[in-house]
């Protein structure tokens, strides 16, 4: 699997995760490519959770301006 670059939002990095599950639970998922779908995954978690952890702060900005 090629790098590909991070998606432009949360909903777009959810959709890739489900796919990527959908393949892996496959029952002709192709063990050569288990390593680059979990390298994937990985990075596809870490720009959701970034993404949660920015909006969180933003929210508590805001609500502390109430």
């Amino acid at each position: 699997m090629a790098e590909q670059p991070l998606p432009t939002s949360y909903a777009a990095a959810i959709a890739e995760l489900e796919t990527i599950v959908r393949k892996m639970q496959a029952d002709d998922c192709d063990i050569d490519n288990l390593a680059a779908y979990t390298a994937r995954s990985m990075q596809l978690l870490k720009f959701c959770k970034d993404r949660l952890q920015k909006t969180d702060t933003e929210l508590k900005k805001l609500l502390e301006e109430l």
